[in-house]
Protein backbone atom coordinates (compact mmCIF):
# COMPACT_ATOMS: atom_id res chain seq x y z
CA UNK A 1 0.00 0.00 0.00
CA UNK A 2 2.89 2.39 0.70
CA UNK A 3 4.25 1.73 -2.81
CA UNK A 4 0.97 2.81 -4.31
CA UNK A 5 1.03 6.10 -2.39
CA UNK A 6 4.57 6.92 -3.45
CA UNK A 7 3.85 6.14 -7.11
CA UNK A 8 0.70 8.28 -7.27
CA UNK A 9 1.00 11.61 -8.97
CA UNK A 10 -0.01 14.48 -6.74
CA UNK A 11 -2.61 16.18 -8.94
CA UNK A 12 -4.09 19.51 -8.01
CA UNK A 13 -5.94 22.31 -9.72
CA UNK A 14 -3.71 25.33 -10.35
CA UNK A 15 -5.82 27.85 -8.48
CA UNK A 16 -5.82 28.01 -4.72
CA UNK A 17 -7.85 30.20 -2.40
CA UNK A 18 -5.26 32.99 -2.57
CA UNK A 19 -5.39 33.01 -6.38
CA UNK A 20 -9.16 33.41 -6.34
CA UNK A 21 -8.92 36.26 -3.81
CA UNK A 22 -6.42 38.10 -6.00
CA UNK A 23 -8.56 37.48 -9.07
CA UNK A 24 -11.63 38.92 -7.38
CA UNK A 25 -9.65 41.92 -6.11
CA UNK A 26 -8.47 42.61 -9.66
CA UNK A 27 -12.02 42.27 -10.97
CA UNK A 28 -13.28 44.71 -8.30
CA UNK A 29 -10.58 47.22 -9.28
CA UNK A 30 -11.65 46.91 -12.93
CA UNK A 31 -15.32 47.42 -12.07
CA UNK A 32 -14.46 50.53 -10.03
CA UNK A 33 -12.39 51.87 -12.94
CA UNK A 34 -15.20 51.33 -15.44
CA UNK A 35 -17.78 52.84 -13.09
CA UNK A 36 -15.64 55.96 -12.71
CA UNK A 37 -15.42 56.25 -16.49
CA UNK A 38 -19.14 56.17 -17.26
CA UNK A 39 -21.49 59.12 -17.23
CA UNK A 40 -20.89 62.76 -18.03
CA UNK A 41 -23.40 62.95 -20.82
CA UNK A 42 -26.00 65.63 -21.21
CA UNK A 43 -29.72 65.16 -21.69
CA UNK A 44 -29.81 68.22 -23.95
CA UNK A 45 -27.82 67.70 -27.19
CA UNK A 46 -27.25 71.46 -27.44
CA UNK A 47 -25.42 71.61 -24.10
CA UNK A 48 -21.78 70.46 -23.93
CA UNK A 49 -20.43 69.91 -20.41
CA UNK A 50 -16.69 70.03 -20.95
CA UNK A 51 -15.65 69.76 -17.28
CA UNK A 52 -17.68 66.58 -16.77
CA UNK A 53 -16.58 64.93 -19.99
CA UNK A 54 -12.87 65.75 -19.78
CA UNK A 55 -12.41 65.35 -16.02
CA UNK A 56 -9.22 64.02 -14.48
CA UNK A 57 -11.15 61.10 -13.03
CA UNK A 58 -12.33 59.94 -16.45
CA UNK A 59 -9.14 60.55 -18.39
CA UNK A 60 -6.45 59.58 -15.88
CA UNK A 61 -7.62 57.76 -12.76
CA UNK A 62 -10.04 55.36 -14.50
CA UNK A 63 -7.58 54.00 -17.07
CA UNK A 64 -4.91 53.58 -14.38
CA UNK A 65 -7.35 51.57 -12.24
CA UNK A 66 -8.42 49.44 -15.20
CA UNK A 67 -4.85 48.63 -16.20
CA UNK A 68 -3.96 47.97 -12.55
CA UNK A 69 -6.92 45.61 -12.26
CA UNK A 70 -5.78 43.66 -15.30
CA UNK A 71 -2.23 43.46 -13.89
CA UNK A 72 -3.56 42.06 -10.60
CA UNK A 73 -5.71 39.51 -12.46
CA UNK A 74 -2.80 38.39 -14.66
CA UNK A 75 -0.62 38.05 -11.56
CA UNK A 76 -3.35 35.98 -9.88
CA UNK A 77 -3.50 33.65 -12.88
CA UNK A 78 0.27 33.26 -13.22
CA UNK A 79 1.10 32.95 -9.49
CA UNK A 80 2.24 29.52 -8.36
CA UNK A 81 1.99 28.36 -4.79
CA UNK A 82 5.11 27.33 -2.90
CA UNK A 83 3.83 23.75 -2.50
CA UNK A 84 3.43 23.47 -6.28
CA UNK A 85 6.94 24.79 -6.91
CA UNK A 86 8.56 22.38 -4.43
CA UNK A 87 6.72 19.37 -5.93
CA UNK A 88 7.70 20.25 -9.50
CA UNK A 89 11.40 20.59 -8.59
CA UNK A 90 11.61 17.02 -7.28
Amino acid sequence: MSEKKTNEVNFHFGFRKENYKLLLIGLAINVIGFLLMIGGGSDDPNVFKEKELFSTTRLTISPILIIGGYVVMIYAIMKKNKSVQSNSEE
